[in-house]
């Protein structure tokens, strides 16, 4: 944590729970995306893999949010999070667009 933080502990918690509730969003997104496309892509049709992604997410967010409190550095859940959102966003739009 950097001093900021520590001198501030309210604000680190707002942090936390930026992390969890908005990251958290942004990483299962990322992942109904990609699992989507994945999933159509190999065959399965469009609705089946929209609520089989879509299920999964919810378990997966909850993981994710708990995980964003329990992790030590609050940098590490936002570059996860985040980053991880990026990926499979990213990767998921090229799937699709080799798709359509």
């Amino acid at each position: 944590m950097s001093t900021g933080t520590l001198s501030n502990p309210r604000r680190h918690v707002l942090l936390r729970i930026a992390a969890a509730v908005l990251g958290g969003y942004a990483f299962c997104w990322g992942f109904v995306a990609l699992g989507m496309a994945g999933l159509f892509a190999l065959g399965m049709s469009f609705h089946d893999a929209e609520h089989l992604c879509a299920m999964l997410a919810f378990l997966l967010y909850v993981t994710v949010f708990c995980w964003a409190f329990a992790t030590r550095s609050l940098a590490r859940a936002w570059a996860v999070l985040a980053g991880g959102a990026a990926l499979m966003a990213g990767a998921a739009s090229l799937l699709q667009m080799t798709l359509v």
